[in-house]
């Protein structure tokens, strides 16, 4: 027989967490899929180019830390349905810059709301303090390594 394990996979902070952020993300997701149909990709693609502007593929990448392919199938969606346009860089030919068109900017400025008013809900609990040491701790965590 072997002797239990005192490890409390509750208490591991990478579980905590992908607990915490699936949760948190899911719910958010149910309104950027059912209002506009978009996966995950595409509404961070959709709030760079909507906060930071004319961006490339591989800005957005570097600066969201996701993967050279699905930044790809992203902007061919929202370029599909004309939420951004794509214009080849003069200096760079192997890039393209990116931007929102009206359409992508009213999706954007609507979705950006309704994130407020989500992350608002989400933190409503805690007191604002601990709200802003949650978060400069998790931007700790995401700068290290």
């Amino acid at each position: 027989m072997t002797e239990k394990d005192d490890f409390d996979l509750q208490l591991f902070l990478p579980y905590l967490l992908n607990q915490a952020a699936e949760r948190a993300s899911i719910e958010f997701q149910q309104i950027y899929k059912s209002r506009y149909g978009m996966l995950r990709a595409e509404w961070r693609v959709l709030f760079h180019l909507g906060i930071y502007g004319e961006l490339t593929a591989t800005e957005i990448g570097e600066r969201a830390k996701m993967h050279k392919t699905k930044i790809s199938r992203a902007v061919q969606k929202l370029s599909d349905r004309r939420l951004l346009k794509r214009q080849r860089d003069e200096t760079d030919r192997r890039a393209e810059r990116l931007t929102l068109t009206a359409a992508g900017l009213a999706v954007y400025e609507d979705l950006r709301r309704e994130a407020e008013d989500y992350d608002a809900a989400l933190t409503a609990e805690f007191p604002a303090r601990d709200v802003a040491r949650l978060r400069a701790m998790l931007r700790g965590l995401a700068r290290s390594g």
